[in-house]
C-alpha cells in the first residue's frame, strides 16, 4: 500500500512554506506565534493563526 501525498490544494501558501512551518512546530518546541515571528526572515509573512490552520 503507497500513501498518496498530502493534497495542498486551495491553501493560500506554496506547499513550501506550509511544509517549513509544520518542521518548525514538529522539531521544536515553537509555538505557532513563534513561528509566526520566524517566518519574516524568509521573506512570509503570516499570522499565528494561519500557521494554526
Amino acid at each position: 500500500m503507497g500513501s498518496a501525498p498530502p493534497s495542498y490544494q486551495g491553501h493560500r501558501y506554496p506547499v513550501e512554506i506550509i511544509a517549513r512551518c509544520a518542521w518548525l512546530c514538529f522539531r521544536f518546541p515553537l509555538s505557532f506565534r513563534e513561528v509566526e515571528e520566524l517566518m519574516p526572515g524568509r521573506g512570509v509573512l503570516l499570522s499565528h493563526e494561519t500557521v494554526r490552520r
